[in-house]
């Protein structure tokens, strides 16, 4: 808290517009919290909506005057508390700035933070391009928070994700500079691609204001195969298989309990007593596509499927796409949930989804496994009752063993989705002591007053770095 928070309050007010300011606290409640719920999270001083650049710059000043932390924040669709409230700070909300400018010649899109994923999509559609990244999400996830955290998503297996398609950003630096980075070119190996520093960084280093986005050629109408199996190593060893000889589009995966969640929501008839369900899309050409598919029928059939359906209806595939996409969601009806992401090398899939079958079964928590299963990168969805003291604490330890097996075989704490807080106490040994320090001093060098989303990514304190 600021020696005198009402001189913070001021300070702000005279600068920005009167809407920008939001200070009663039953409006300021709703940007408290991201989808991750972080039970820890503050109550704010003053929430700030800015609408340009030059207001983010003047907030910044007056916070990095004052010593006061700011939070940057997106659509709160963050799924690891990365844009939860600290207590006493600014939210630095960029829900307003909303603009989208689409350059058909240059394939490329100009982009303000506040823009939802499904929003560039659209405008890029209406130019026969597309923008690839894809979370599960996409309706109501901001760019800009995509860019904060390295988004992927459903294409990523074949197309990328966020990083691949960011070619410039301008960046209001923590002294309240602001920088342009990259830009609208194609090829640049001029200096440090100090771009590439800010995506992932979770509003740590800088605060994004506007992107310069590559966009490519719309994607053909896929065609869609539907594998379910009897067993989990058998699906997994699929998704290994086709991964091996082919470049599918979109490989996704779904474990019994995401299933059953998912056919709650949905009544499509899919198959409650399989182990596992692989949804696999091609794009390829229409003859390219039917050798594709039949191959991906074969390699299922080859490792146990029970079923295998194929169609290119784009009604049918997409019915099968909105299922994975309503997972998570469908999940959460069971309880209230502890979210992973979770990522390890594909060859070691397999024994990553029986190690998280084995935890469940050990701490007697319900865990439900969906997963972007060509990357490799899952995630483990803790069912949680909030009526039962003792099984939260057993399903926070299971948290932990979940990210302590993705570490031993070789995994990630987080594939897409960010440290943000709740991952924070796992960072420093997932990285070892020197790659840790390195970020440390990187962090220290943009932010020395550490006023830049404080609590995320790095804990609460950078001094080891100075």
């Amino acid at each position: 808290m600021p020696a005198d928070p009402q001189a913070v309050i001021e300070a702000i007010g005279a600068a920005l517009p009167a809407d920008a300011v939001v200070t009663d606290p039953a409006s300021m409640d709703a940007y408290r919290w991201d989808r991750a719920l972080d039970p820890d999270a503050g109550v704010p001083l003053v929430v700030v909506r800015p609408l340009t650049t030059g207001q983010v710059q003047d907030v910044v000043r007056i916070a990095a005057q004052h010593g006061v932390a700011i939070v940057p924040r997106g659509a709160g669709s963050g799924l690891s508390g990365g844009s939860s409230a600290v207590q006493g700070a600014i939210v630095l909300s960029l829900d307003r700035m909303r603009e989208i400018r689409i350059d058909p010649a240059t394939r490329m899109a100009v982009v303000q933070p506040g823009a939802f994923n499904a929003e560039v999509k659209q405008a890029a559609a209406a130019e026969g391009l597309w923008y690839p990244p894809d979370p599960s999400s996409f309706e109501f996830c901001s760019i800009g928070g995509n860019i904060a955290t390295n988004a992927g998503g459903l294409c990523c297996v074949k197309y990328g994700v966020t990083t691949d398609y960011v070619l410039g950003l301008t960046v209001v630096l923590a002294d309240g500079r602001a920088v342009t980075l990259g830009g609208p070119r194609l090829k640049d190996v001029a200096g440090l691609s100090l771009a590439k520093l800010f995506v992932g960084s979770e509003g740590t280093l800088g605060i994004i204001t506007e992107a310069v986005l590559k966009l490519i050629p719309a994607q053909r109408l896929p065609a869609t195969v539907v594998a379910t199996f009897p067993t989990l190593q058998g699906a997994t060893d699929a998704v290994l298989a086709i991964s091996r000889s082919l470049r599918p589009s979109m490989l996704e995966f779904m474990d019994r309990p995401t299933i059953n969640a998912v056919e709650d929501e949905t009544r499509m008839g899919l198959d409650r007593e399989a182990a596992a369900m692989l949804i696999i899309q091609s794009d390829e050409p229409a003859e390219a596509a039917r050798e594709e598919v039949a191959e991906v029928e074969r390699i299922c059939a080859e490792h146990g499927a029970s079923e295998c359906y194929a169609t290119d209806d784009p009604d049918e595939s997409e019915a099968f796409v909105v299922a994975r996409r309503i997972a998570i969601p469908a999940v959460e009806k069971k309880g209230t949930l502890l979210l992973e992401d979770v990522g390890v090398p594909l060859p070691r899939l397999g024994d990553l989804v029986a190690g998280i079958e084995r935890i469940s079964a050990a701490r007697e928590v319900p865990i439900a496994v969906v997963a972007h299963a060509g990357d490799g990168n899952t995630h483990p969805l803790l069912v949680v009752d909030p009526n039962d003291a003792a099984q939260k604490e057993r399903a926070d330890i299971a948290y932990g063993e979940v990210m302590d097996l993705a570490i031993e075989l070789g995994g990630t704490i987080t594939g897409e989705h960010g440290v943000g807080r709740l991952k924070q106490p796992w960072l420093s040994s997932y990285l070892g002591a020197d790659e840790y320090d390195l970020n440390l001093r990187i962090k220290a060098a943009l932010d020395p007053q550490n006023i830049l989303n404080p609590g995320a990514v790095f804990g609460a304190s950078t001094e080891a770095a100075r």
